[in-house]
């Protein structure tokens, strides 16, 4: 894991890499060249999913241990963190009604073929040129064939859940079923959603992808999971991460995560900063200082408030250069 996130690579990249890499191997205990790869890449997701959140947490801590036995980190500088919210994108494609409608439909279609369930009309040929057809009047700005294409498309996929439901009683229990259930419920939510509901669905492979708005001028909204990410002022060690599900208000995060830095370091952080968005966090164990305040505060304070945008550029880092920027672990923890 380390070597992946160290070097951005995939499941399979670290291991072709790992076979023609000698000081790969040497990293992880061989004493002999090795000509083939020790594990299979799946292995790695498997092994994910088997350490789970606290396994994550406890190599996490160990990264903390290691850096304060060299010296990087000392127990001052874990007494002051900088914590702040990220938002890790989804793979997910951009979500349009006419493209999730069609998906809908499709996978309804081909589980029920598989379920061997006779469908009346399937619309194989009809719902995506229809589908095509949406994204081509919304660039000519013919708003009205398009929503009158939106809604024919919706009665397409209506039609085939209604057919799917009254059919479902010959498809006898087990996984196959359960599939189509769950498929059932799904494609339901999201024929009875509104641009006014809360908890959309986005993507039909990834219901939990959450809508974020960061006010960031090249990217109106995001669509993924939020994480919060503490750092140490002095240094910019990162000594807590976690994802917080649900996109929730930024200063409902902060208890959370100081929670999760005494936890990993065994010491509760004296001061944390945070910017503007973590106003009303409730935090009362912990000094808490917010971006814009100059009340009451010491030169020193100064000093450490103005450090706190120094996370920024750290997050952007880890993003960019560790595998941070794009989620790939399907759900929730």
């Amino acid at each position: 894991m380390y070597l992946q996130h160290a070097h951005g690579l995939s499941d399979e990249a670290v291991l072709a890499r790992w076979v023609e890499n000698p000081y790969f191997q040497h990293f992880t205990g061989e004493t002999f060249f090795q000509h083939r790869a020790p594990i299979h890449p799946s292995s790695l997701s498997r092994w994910r999913g088997r350490i789970g959140e606290e396994g994550v947490e406890w190599l996490l801590t160990r990264t903390i241990e290691a850096a304060q036995a060299s010296g990087a980190v000392t127990s001052n500088s874990l007494a002051e963190i900088a914590v702040d919210t990220t938002v890790m994108e989804k793979a997910i494609a951009h979500p349009t009604d006419s493209r999730l409608y069609e998906r809908a439909r499709h996978s309804l279609v081909t589980l029920a073929h598989k379920a061997g369930i006779a469908l009346r009309q399937n619309y194989n040929r009809l719902a995506p040129r229809l589908a095509g057809q949406v994204g081509r009047y919304a660039h000519a700005r013919q708003f009205r064939r398009m929503r009158k294409a939106l809604r024919t498309l919706k009665g397409y996929t209506g039609r085939i859940l209604r057919d799917v439901e009254r059919k479902l009683g010959a498809v006898p229990d087990g996984p196959l079923r359960a599939r189509i259930e769950q498929r059932i419920a799904l494609v339901t939510r999201l024929l009875l959603q509104t641009p006014k509901s809360s908890r959309k669905l986005y993507a039909l492979h990834e219901p939990e992808v959450d809508c974020i708005a960061k006010g960031k001028a090249r990217v109106r909204y995001e669509f993924g999971t939020k994480v919060s990410i503490a750092t140490t002022l002095a240094g910019g060690f990162v000594v807590g991460m976690r994802s917080q599900p649900g996109n929730p208000y930024d200063g409902h995060t902060l208890a959370d995560a100081l929670q999760q830095v005494e936890t990993l370091t065994g010491q509760r952080p004296s001061l944390a900063v945070v910017d503007r968005g973590y106003r009303g966090h409730g935090v009362t164990a912990t000094r808490v200082l917010v971006s814009g305040t100059s009340r009451g505060l010491t030169p020193r304070l100064r000093r450490l408030l103005r450090r706190r945008s120094a996370i920024e550029p750290e997050i952007g880092h880890m993003k960019t250069d560790g595998r941070l920027a794009r989620c790939a672990l399907k759900g929730t923890l």
